[in-house]
């Protein structure tokens, strides 16, 4: 296993640090926005835990900007008065996200639920999955659309791979929250909405209505195959 941390905040790098080692982690760190994207490009890390507040650059910016270069699971940290950006977080290609101050423990259960939901499911599906225009590598965690690479985050591909796997199946954002994220969730539902949208934006046609993913009102989400 193996964390970066990015985060100017030397206390909390210090408690982190302690606490992922005696869980076996291997923890790296910075506090510096070009760094931590170098770090990410050179090496391969797991997870990638990273603060909304840097010195030398906005959160919301590096997180964007790891995205256009990984796909690593990734958690912010926001402060208590910053709903909107948590929300821009997972826009910008957060797996999720955790409030200061946090409990450890709740730190931990979110990344072994994010971990343990993507090697579960590289462990337990076909290496590779065929359905309508879509050709799914699980195990390499990789989606083609018409022969077109798609570029997506931890958790969308989770999403893609339950609904594809599940075609017709209507799943509630509560379902989702529970099988995606895997524990007790503490936000909303609307992180659910925000990766649905993600999703969209990548795999369906702007001009067009959706022809993948759809919803069902007032009840929730899922996808429709031409089969």
């Amino acid at each position: 296993m193996k964390v970066l941390i990015v985060d100017d905040e030397q206390s909390l790098i210090k408690s982190l640090k302690y606490s992922f080692e005696q869980d076996n982690y291997e923890v790296d760190s910075t506090a510096d926005s070009d760094e931590a994207i170098e770090k990410i490009t050179l090496n391969d890390y797991d997870i990638v835990i990273l603060d909304l507040v840097l010195p030398n650059g906005d959160g919301l910016e590096v997180c964007q900007r790891i995205r256009e270069v990984s796909n690593v699971p990734l958690i912010i940290l926001t402060a208590n008065d910053e709903d909107m950006n948590k929300i821009l977080g997972l826009e910008y290609g957060a797996d999720d996200y955790v409030t200061k101050p946090f409990n450890i423990l709740e730190l931990k259960a979110r990344i072994k639920a994010i971990l343990r939901r993507t090697r579960g499911m590289q462990k337990n599906n076909e290496q590779v999955l065929v359905v309508d225009d879509f050709v799914i590598n699980a195990l390499g965690r990789k989606v083609s659309l018409r022969n077109q690479e798609i570029n997506l985050t931890a958790k969308e591909f989770d999403l893609l791979l339950l609904l594809i796997t599940n075609p017709g199946k209507v799943f509630s954002r509560e379902e989702l929250l529970e099988i995606i994220w895997g524990y007790e969730y503490f936000g909303d539902l609307r992180t659910v909405d925000v990766h649905i949208r993600r999703l969209r934006e990548k795999i369906e046609d702007k001009n067009k209505t959706y022809e993948y993913i759809l919803t069902k009102w007032g009840v929730g989400y899922y996808f429709r195959s031409k089969n």
